[in-house]
């Protein structure tokens, strides 16, 4: 499938302020579930300088860092991509990941509070049909809110409300994955039907890491694993490692934000 967005973002300060660096992480990854065929990034006005990075995640981000104050900061992010894995399961399961591979995988597989574990322990299952079951139950058990702001809801949160963003309930299954000892980490990117809604907005969900396999992805808000609707553009153990753009500024001005996104399909 071939998708084609235009992310624009608007930052606008009521005083001149002074930023810190920022971290773009809106770059669409290049790997075997999806091609990225075209990209552009304009920042205005321009940073002092930057400098495109692989960061620890293996994510791609622009580093960036300013010196004069400013008072508005627009981001346009504009690409093509073509999104192949058809099939989420196009793989031969094994039956556990080797040791030397999981030592590599101990970020994606921390500990987690009593009630996530619970929780967990709440699902029947192998690797394949715990992961199955735990998107079915986070799809059709909990209320699916949007929230523009904010981090991610603590799970412990999100399973006493019973309600959640999409990337709440990409945490929460990401924490049960890895109650479970399946490695598991958030990713931030686009899917379609959420970009073509009104407003439209950006999506979250989780990928787990199976023998055989390799990163996969499950769709919580969906109840669906991943295939050619959703665009990655970074992921990590920790969703705030995932953000779009990070960065915060000195001054007393306050800040608002406004953003628009357009996708195209076919």
């Amino acid at each position: 499938m071939r998708i084609s967005v235009v992310h624009s973002t608007l930052y606008r300060y009521d005083a001149p302020a002074l930023l810190e660096p920022h971290t773009f992480r809106l770059r669409p990854r290049n790997d075997a579930a999806q091609r990225l065929t075209q990209y552009a990034l304009d920042l205005s006005p321009a940073p002092a300088g930057q400098s495109w990075c692989l960061d620890q995640d293996g994510n791609v981000t622009l580093e960036t860092w300013f010196r004069e104050p400013l008072q508005e900061l627009s981001v346009m992010s504009s690409f093509q991509v073509e999104t192949v894995r058809e099939n989420p399961f196009d793989f031969l399961a094994r039956s556990a990941v080797d040791a030397e591979t999981r030592s590599t995988l101990a970020p994606y597989c921390g500990r987690v509070s009593n009630e996530v574990e619970e929780f967990a322990r709440s699902i029947d299952g192998e690797a394949a049909e715990f992961l199955a079951a735990l998107n079915g139950r986070l799809y059709e058990e909990f209320e699916h809110t949007i929230r523009e702001e904010g981090p991610a809801e603590a799970s412990e949160r999100t399973l006493a409300e019973r309600s959640g963003s999409c990337r709440d309930l990409a945490v929460l299954f990401c924490g049960a994955c890895r109650s479970r000892g399946i490695p598991a980490r958030f990713v931030s990117g686009y899917e379609r039907e959420a970009s073509i809604q009104e407003p439209a907005h950006m999506h979250a969900w989780a990928e787990v890491y199976l023998a055989g396999g390799g990163w996969r992805g499950y769709d919580p808000t969906q109840g669906l694993a991943v295939s050619t609707s959703h665009v990655a553009l970074a992921a990590a153990a920790d969703p705030r490692l995932a953000a779009p753009v990070t960065g915060s500024y000195r001054g007393k001005a306050k800040a608002t934000m406004s953003y628009s996104i357009s996708m195209q399909v076919g």
